[in-house]
């Protein structure tokens, strides 16, 4: 026997545990689906949402699937792997264990992968003290000495922003060329206090399960207790792209174009949190499933309501 939702949401994170949990105080028959590899799984605690800060984002997601269980939501730990329409103009999704489901509607709140540099240490030390995101970590870390690695055009702007956070701060070049950099950035990081230091990091430098200081390819030393690195975006929307949705360029990626309400340019699809832009944060993501899946509801009713009216 076919199974058969009125929505399959695919992404168990903040963003889908939101849309489901609306979805599911609606009396929608919902699916979500989870891989069980939230983007924020590092860290150990999440911060600047609003009464939950300091929350491990384990056990915030814990309390959220308990919440969606109460709404008679079903989550399913397992990995959608393809997606496409059927005869009726619904939707089926392949999950990695051999299921297949249908769904009338879907939202996609598949989030993203960071690409972290191939720097020794960095990937261990990730969401500790190698960090991304001054609002997320800057006040743990505060007045600390911090370094920025360059891994982009973007790690400028990333270390005049932290510089609000420190005044001892080290953008190291790695591979960038010192005289690629405009005149105008350097101006802004000497007004800053960020010191530019050129050289290729070689790796990090820990003691007592710390950072302690970064060490360049010529053996220099930099004593260090916080390392700012923009990692590459990945957006994981296989599953648009396989539906054949529209995405746009942006200086963080190719994101998929969405209105207000996270709609895609494909009918009765829906996209939440990461999968749509790399600024969501935790609390972004809780919105924005929770507009995809109102959204999702009222085409589901207004939907039937004009069926039946046109059936008389």
């Amino acid at each position: 026997m076919t199974e058969r939702y009125e929505a399959v949401v695919v992404g168990g994170g903040t963003a889908g545990l939101s849309a489901g949990l609306v979805l599911g105080r609606a009396r929608r028959t919902t699916l979500v689906v989870d891989s069980g590899e939230p983007r924020n799984a590092p860290a150990a605690h999440m911060q600047g949402y609003l009464s939950r800060d300091g929350m491990p984002p384990t056990e915030f997601l814990a309390e959220g699937r308990r919440e969606i269980e109460r709404y008679g939501v079903e989550l399913v730990r397992d990995r959608a792997v393809d997606v496409s329409r059927d005869g009726a103009g619904e939707f089926e999704v392949t999950l990695a264990a051999g299921r297949t489901v249908h769904a009338r509607r879907l939202v996609v709140a598949t989030g993203l992968a960071d690409e972290l540099p191939p720097v020794p240490g960095v990937a261990e030390r990730w969401g500790r003290d190698v960090l991304h995101c001054p609002y997320c970590h800057g006040w743990e870390v505060r007045d600390e000495p911090f370094g920025v690695l360059a891994t982009g055009p973007m790690s400028i702007h990333q270390a005049l922003i932290v510089s609000h956070w420190s005044k001892d701060v080290r953008l190291f070049l790695h591979t960038v060329d010192e005289d690629t950099l405009p005149d105008e950035d350097l101006r802004r990081l000497a007004a800053a206090g960020v010191d530019v230091v050129p050289g290729e990091v070689a790796g990090l430098v820990t003691a007592d399960d710390r950072l302690t200081g970064i060490r360049l390819a010529d053996g220099t030393v930099h004593d260090r207790a916080v390392l700012f690195v923009a990692a590459r975006l990945s957006p994981r929307t296989e599953l648009l792209e396989k539906l054949g949705a529209e995405f746009h360029e942006t200086a963080f990626g190719t994101y998929p174009v969405v209105d207000e309400t996270g709609r895609t340019t494909v009918p009765g699809v829906w996209a939440a949190g990461n999968a749509t832009s790399h600024a969501e944060q935790v609390v972004n993501a809780a919105s924005a499933g929770y507009r995809a899946a109102a959204a999702l509801n009222g085409d589901l009713v207004f939907g039937d309501i004009d069926a039946a009216v046109a059936r008389g």
